[in-house]
């Protein structure tokens, strides 16, 4: 796995399904992770099979950034339990939320960046109440990570068709 691809998980991840600091807590957390959480980090990108979905650079970086600087209190979700919820559920439902992903993003108008976030914050709030509650921990950990990059991105976007689009959704979901 290449570390775009690495970097594209982490933020597909963060996008639909709350849990997406499964992907990069190593390189924050002091401890091994659970087994469980070792599979989500080898496996998540392969369970979101997106075609048409993109990520914007800024939005890869800007989340490599805040997992890099996870709390131990947030680094704390990182369980068994919890990663094993998440596997199973992105097991089953991946490809239903690659799809509806894909043609979100699609039909999104604008630039790169506007079609991440109306895709990516429509498809979050679809899917995201049905994540089992075992990760609801992970899924508060995610939300941070998306406000904090969404409220910088909201003042540092070059573009100001993206920074209106960040901003739109900086809230989170």
């Amino acid at each position: 796995m290449t570390l775009s691809r690495t970097v594209r998980s982490t933020v597909l991840t963060v996008a639909l399904v709350s849990a997406s600091t499964v992907v990069f807590p190593a390189s924050a957390q002091a401890a091994p992770l659970p087994p469980a959480c070792q599979e989500a980090l080898l496996t998540t990108l392969d369970k979101f099979p997106v075609v048409d979905f993109t990520v914007p650079d800024k939005v890869q970086s800007g989340t490599l950034d805040e997992v890099g600087g996870l709390s131990e209190a947030d680094q704390a979700a990182f369980t068994e339990k919890a990663c094993a919820a998440w596997n199973s559920w992105a097991t089953k439902n991946g490809q239903a939320v690659a799809t509806d992903l894909d043609t979100r993003y699609r039909n999104a108008a604008g630039p790169v960046c506007n079609k991440f976030t109306t895709s990516a914050i429509a498809t979050i709030k679809k899917y995201a109440p049905n994540v089992p509650a075992e990760t609801r921990q992970l899924e508060k950990v995610a939300k941070k990570v998306w406000q904090n990059v969404m409220q910088k991105l909201s003042v540092e976007a070059t573009n100001a068709d993206c920074r209106k689009a960040y901003n739109g959704v900086k809230a989170g979901w």
